[in-house]
């Protein structure tokens, strides 16, 4: 395939990818600025219209920040791909540190940290503008650094070994590499289950049993009618970094948890909360967690095998200038290419997302009481300043929750 088609076909397929991207954020702003003057009928007489207008406000301010945060990202890809710079660091580092472990693994960390730097300014935008402009910000520049440079240990300490193993892999194993880097991405995914709740959330956040006995038990007979066992239920620090409200379920095995934000335990009452934890443990009792772990197993098996075709095309690694002494190039250059070909199945993904909400919105109405977890999507819908009404073809890329207007009706019609 001759290289200028290739760098065509790639550069359009990006051009395509950011186009969409910004299309869809058109027609949010679009519709949700449309819908400004009045609070839609389904949330009558539930939200004041000054917290609409504060919500529409909040995230029309967020989809214009993550339009220049698109066109920025994909600039550089475009600029890493097409622009050569990609080849540049990689002739640079072969120059400094040879084809070996370290050039690959230095490969790795230049292009991690390129786009790292190029997002600094967007996040800090977000955090210190918007997300303070609108109240939700607790987050001080200290704690943001400190975060930041937390962030990069952690990532160092198990990103690496990670890269040398798949590098390992791509110089020994032969044309089936692939097969045994599906094995090793799967294996570092489940690892990655069992360390981060135990060892590396608490680096973050401080995780403290539930002192509150009611709640507490509540929570305990709610786990037990529903044979769910849980090796801790904390509650997180959320408050420090940011106003906005959550709850989830962690890990698998010895290191599976309940995590409660503070901000959602002061918002919502003991019944409310149950009601939200039984819409999480739906999840499990339906098994959506194991399907959704199944069609990651079926996709990332797909994935690397189009990866392991790719890089042993002589065509794909020529077309870029990139040499293929460095076994790891190969892997990066697609994993930088194929991004702009698949962001499209968001819309399917999202789909099956939101049908799991459902579910699991039907399962908590059964074992506690629809109109508590009813109570408990609006309170948190006007916490986080979450727009009343949404664009539909945006949502279906976008959202992997339904709108939680459809949530409270469906619920109420239950």
């Amino acid at each position: 395939m001759q290289t200028s088609l290739v760098i065509l076909i790639v550069g359009l397929a990006i051009l395509a990818a950011l186009v969409f991207d910004l299309w869809l954020d058109s027609r949010q702003i679009r519709w949700i600025r449309g819908h400004r003057a009045a609070v839609p009928a389904a949330f009558a007489g539930r939200i004041a219209l000054d917290e609409h207008q504060k919500a529409v406000d909040y995230s029309i301010e967020k989809l214009q920040l993550a339009r220049i945060d698109s066109v920025a990202g994909s600039a550089l890809t475009a600029l890493l791909l097409i622009g050569g710079l990609f080849a540049v660091f990689e002739r640079t580092i072969t120059d400094l540190a040879g084809t070996g472990y370290l050039a690959g693994l230095l490969l790795a960390g230049v292009l991690l940290l390129t786009y790292a730097v190029v997002e600094l300014p967007f996040s800090i935008w977000r955090t210190f503008k918007i997300e303070q402009k609108f109240g939700f910000n607790r987050t001080t520049p200290g704690l943001f650094i400190a975060d930041m440079a937390k962030g990069a240990a952690v990532g160092i300490v198990l990103g690496a070994p990670f890269i040398l193993a798949i590098d390992f892999i791509l110089r020994h194993v032969g044309a089936y590499w692939w097969l045994a880097g599906w094995g090793l991405y799967i294996g570092f995914n489940l690892v990655m289950l069992l360390i981060i709740p135990t060892f590396v959330m608490p680096l973050f956040n401080k995780l403290e049993p539930i002192d509150d006995a009611s709640l507490r038990g509540k929570i305990e007979t709610l786990l037990a009618r529903c044979g769910f066992r849980s090796k801790g239920l904390f509650k997180m620090d959320a408050s420090k970094r940011s106003g906005h409200g959550n709850a989830f379920f962690t890990g698998f095995g010895p290191s599976k948890r309940i995590v409660l934000f503070d901000t959602i335990i002061a918002s919502l009452s003991a019944a409310e909360l149950e009601a939200v934890l039984a819409h999480e443990l739906g999840h499990f009792k339906l098994k959506h967690i194991a399907k959704r772990m199944l069609m990651m197993l079926v996709t990332s098996l797909i994935g690397f095998a189009v990866i392991g075709w790719l890089i042993a095309q002589p065509w794909f690694t020529a077309a870029f200038g990139v040499s293929s002494a460095m076994p790891l190039s190969g892997l990066i250059l697609a994993l930088l290419v194929l991004p702009a070909f698949t962001g499209w199945l968001s819309g399917f993904s999202n789909w099956r997302s939101r049908v799991h909400e459902f579910e699991a919105d039907a399962y908590a109405a059964d074992q506690t009481n629809g109109a508590d977890l009813a109570s408990a999507l609006l309170k948190l819908h006007k916490d986080n300043a979450a727009p009343s009404t949404t664009d539909p073809i945006y949502s279906t890329f976008k959202h992997s929750h339904p709108p939680t207007a459809e949530r409270i009706a469906r619920l109420q019609t239950a």
